[in-house]
């Protein structure tokens, strides 16, 4: 179980009070403001004044309609006298307030308009005072309407940490109503809205995680100092006729395991908000099966209208387009269209996508939960997301890390909490990758239940609050087929009230996937275990550690775990640390490190950087200090996942699903992530690109064989597995060849080949090649490891909940004593007609040296040395031996402007012992 310490440091708030909204005012409003930009900008910068207010969006009529809010002018209470009266109405002079986005937090706004330096370098974020922050602040925005005969409605979710609202200087909802970022609220408005301008203003409260059901950032990173506090999704103006139409959503039912037909079941929610009884006609399509149906509301009434495939036999589909996870089908998807008629006149339309596939998740012999998508049982691999720090949502920023996932060959990601916006799910649904959904641990979520926990205890008003996010979230998410459970609890289990709660509202909902009572051991009373482990590892263990089946090695589903720290590249050390700070990563091992996390537990590198200097020697420098820490984190989580992947079919304890802890980082960091902020690749994410490849030969720590997995879904056979073992001078000690090997799609062989315990002539530290070829010898995977004739010793009684102690170390000093090797590089550029890019880079051994160039790592970079991000790769960090080669290549989507400068880009080539080298590319 993760434990939580929060660390803040209060600033003294400055306490301006004055009008903004009167213009005989603007005196007095523009000298604070001149003062206050002054004082928050950094040191040699100058702050953009805050720009004028934003447009106001034009809400069209007609059935159905919706249009995001554009954006927001926000300001401090603190700074605004009016009441909230004058502030909502339209006209009120907003001079000196800032532009916000239509999904903004308050720091978001502030750090756009340039009042803060950047939050990602250094320290600078502490410069910023959290007790601005202490105060409501005001969100306003302007909006017209046309189609007078329309109604108006506001939608709106993800406001944090609540709001009063107002429109047209009235107050349409409290702040007790309109509470927690997963809440939904729509907000009829059409008595209050007219021709021309018409205002809404939220007044936004104050967040604090510990006791509110917002969100949060637990050990994560240095949490914002606004804690996020702001609307993070958009706020819709709708309209529509007299009968709306909501709640609309399929609910399918695949015959299993023939696949063969599908039964659909449609339903939605009519309701009539006229003063008259009217008689609605609502008509569509669900896929290819055609919908009608008539229905006389009185005034005020909500009906559910249910179509089945007893009345509609088209909804009984045949043949149906099944929705698969990636590498195991297609990911196609079926609309369901609706619209509602009175008197012949459309009053509201409905458009959404849905897939059809079946998920289960029993719990197997062992207590562990077993995925099954459309009856195939699945090893679920993936990692923990994290949204950016502010909350800012950016489709392409996000689409480049799914991108990358895909690439790592992972099929799952984990959310606790940080429910992103609907175009992530549009996002996981189009690239196959399952998510496991769910609250937060630890904070105001587990507030009840979970002792070890900061969160304040709940009262009947946050009773409330959860079951209407419950609610909202899974109405939001049902139709997803990426979303294949969602998890009640995290680090622990709801107790039976509130568990009832939660079950009620999914039931409602018609959620149709496993729910999960938690991600750790912890049962719950109604849905009883969950299937899932919570043992950690958080902080370093040796790559040994993952294969013995005790904690969080590789037995079970584990919900998150690493090895802990994961150093990013230079190219982005020095982005986001000074010189410094640079040298005390790898001088002082104790100092704390701002940039890893807030808890004491991990707020140091001791544990990792003793690690590393007990098994490959003490940093000379910065840079053996970080060509050693890549090529320990290569090591461990390719570790991490090859154990998992080995052990998933296993007879007894079988490895059922592990998420790596995590995927990313919403801030500059030093710890959980296989990519850093600015989508650099260092040694963990390639670590774990080579362990989850299609066809992948590997080592087991734990009892030196060689085995092969199969992660692609038909049989493979007729391979030949090679063994061959070298000392770092490049001497050959070993060879042995396996031909005949044959491994089951999505299954695991392992051979006949094992590392002899001892082998003469070889050194302590010693290097294995594993080679797996077809029939025609054509290399299908290459593998190498660096090993020690010295283990690492764990001392299983003394691990606690984030780490096992390591008593020896492993002797890996001799890769020190590696010659260097000059490889040859050349590297040719094409575009295609999309503007995606490929290089294609050949490196060559020339054999001047029997030595091999170990952990070769090739970077695209701009003629100033910048690296070409994001990027993917065919396969990095390999090692060749003499008069081996290698063609790599490197795929980009098209480059933003002026980017490259129109040129074609360039690579370097470094690794542990190859000479660094920057060659053009044609």
């Amino acid at each position: 179980m993760r434990q939580r310490q929060d660390v803040a440091a209060p600033a003294r708030h400055r306490g301006f009070a004055f009008r903004s909204g009167r213009p005989a005012g603007l005196a007095l409003l523009l000298v604070p403001l001149f003062v206050l930009a002054a004082a928050l900008a950094p040191a040699g910068s100058t702050a953009r004044a805050a720009l004028g207010p934003q447009a106001p969006i034009v809400a069209a009529g007609g059935p159905g309609s919706g249009t995001a809010l554009g954006g927001f002018m926000i300001q401090s209470t603190a700074l605004v006298e009016d009441p909230p009266e004058e502030v909502s109405r339209p006209g009120y002079a907003t001079t000196g307030w800032y532009r916000a986005g239509p999904r903004s937090t308050v720091l978001a706004a502030l750090l756009s308009a340039g009042v803060h330096p950047d939050p990602f370098h250094s320290t600078n974020q502490k410069l910023i005072p959290a007790a601005d922050f202490e105060v409501p602040w005001w969100y306003r925005a302007d909006f017209s309407v046309t189609g007078p005969e329309a109604r108006t409605y506001l939608d709106f979710s993800g406001v944090i940490s609540a709001a009063d609202v107002y429109v047209n200087g009235r107050r349409v909802a409290t702040a007790d109503t309109v509470a927690g970022a997963y809440t939904r609220h729509e907000l009829d408005v059409t008595a209050l809205v007219g021709p021309g301008t018409n205002t809404v203003a939220f007044r936004i409260r104050p967040n604090d995680p510990k006791k509110h059901l917002t969100t949060g950032w637990l050990d994560w990173l240095q949490p914002p100092p606004d804690r996020n506090m702001g609307i993070v999704r958009d706020v819709v103006v709708r309209r529509s006729g007299p009968v709306v139409l909501r709640d609309a959503h399929v609910v399918t039912a695949l015959a299993m395991p023939s696949m063969d037909t599908a039964d659909l079941t449609v339903k939605a929610l009519l309701r009539n908000d006229s003063s008259d009884t009217v008689t609605a006609v609502v008509a569509g399509a669900a896929g290819p099966a055609a919908l009608t149906r008539q229905v006389t509301l009185a005034p005020g009434e909500s009906r559910t209208v249910v179509f089945s495939a007893a009345d509609h036999p088209g909804l009984r589909l045949r043949s149906p387009r099944v929705w698969w996870p990636a590498g195991m089908g297609g990911q196609p998807l079926y609309d369901l269209d609706l619209t509602v008629t009175v008197n012949g006149t459309a009053s509201d339309t409905v458009r959404s996508a849905f897939g059809i596939r079946e998920v289960r998740a029993p719990i197997d012999a062992d207590g562990a939960r077993q995925y099954r998508i459309n009856g195939r049982p699945l090893l679920l691999k993936g990692a923990g997301w994290s949204p950016d720090a502010f909350l800012r949502w950016d489709r392409t920023y996000t689409e480049d890390r799914l991108a990358y996932v895909r690439d790592l060959g992972l099929n799952t990601l984990r959310l606790e909490g940080h429910l992103e916006p609907d175009e992530f799910f549009d996002l996981t649904d189009r690239y196959g990758i399952l998510v496991l959904a769910g609250w937060e641990c630890c904070n105001k979520w587990e507030g009840d239940f979970n002792p070890d926990g900061s969160g304040e205890e709940w009262d009947d008003a946050d009773h409330a609050v959860a079951r209407a996010s419950m609610a909202a979230e899974a109405a939001r998410l049902r139709h997803h087929p990426s979303v294949v459970s969602f998890l009640i609890g995290s680090d622990a289990a709801p107790d039976a009230e509130i568990e009832s709660e939660y079950l009620a509202a999914l039931k409602a909902a018609d959620w149709d996937v496993p729910v999960v009572p938690s991600a750790s051991g912890a049962s719950a009373p109604v849905t009883g275990r969950s299937g899932m482990k919570m043992t950690g590892p958080y902080d370093w263990v040796p790559p040994a550690y993952w294969y013995d089946k005790r904690a969080g090695g590789a037995s079970g589903f584990n919900s998150e775990t690493s090895a802990g720290p994961s150093i990013p590249t230079l190219d982005t050390l020095r982005r986001m640390l000074t010189p410094a700070e640079l040298e005390t990563l790898w001088k002082e091992p104790s100092a704390p490190q701002y940039h890893r996390s807030p808890s004491r537990t991990f707020s140091t590198l001791a544990l990792y950087n003793a690690a590393l200097a007990g098994r490959y020697g003490s940093p000379a420098d910065l840079g053996d200090y970080l060509r050693k820490a890549q090529l320990a984190q290569y090591e461990n989580v390719r570790a991490q996942f090859e154990a998992y992947s080995r052990n998933a079919k296993d007879t007894e304890a079988p490895a059922t699903g592990v998420i790596y802890w995590m995927l990313n980082s919403g801030w500059t960091s030093l710890h959980w992530q296989l990519i850093d902020r600015y989508l650099d690749q260092n040694g963990a994410y390639f670590g774990a690109k080579k362990a989850n490849e299609p066809l992948h030969v590997q080592y087991g720590y734990d009892n030196r064989a060689v085995s092969v997995v199969n992660n692609r879904t038909t049989d493979v056979s007729g391979l030949n597995a090679r063994l061959t073992l070298f000392n770092p001078d490049g001497t050959q000690t070993y060879d042995r060849t396996v031909s005949g090997v044959s491994v089951e799609g999505g299954g695991v062989t392992t051979t006949s080949l094992t590392v002899p315990a001892t082998v003469a002539g070889r050194d302590t530290t010693h290097l294995a090649r594993l080679l797996l070829t077809d029939g025609a010898g054509r290399e299908l995977s290459r593998n190498v490891y660096w090993l020690s004739a010295r283990s690492d010793v764990l001392a299983h009684a003394d691990a606690d909940w984030y780490h096992t102690p390591t008593t020896a170390y492993a002797d890996l000093t001799g890769l020190n004593s590696m010659p260097p090797v000059s490889l040859d590089a050349t590297a040719t550029t094409t575009v295609s007609g999309s503007g995606v890019s490929t290089t294609t880079v050949t490196l060559r051994h020339p054999g001047t040296t029997r030595a091999p160039a170990l952990f070769t790592d090739v970077d695209l970079v701009s003629a100033s040395g910048t690296p070409l991000l994001p990027v993917r790769w065919s396969d990095n960090q390999i090692t060749l031996w003499p008069g081996e080669s290698v063609e790599l290549t490197a795929t980009r989507r098209p480059a933003e402007p002026g980017e490259t400068g129109g040129a074609a880009p360039r690579v370097r080539v470094s690794g542990w012992n190859a000479r660094t080298v920057t060659v053009p590319s044609r």
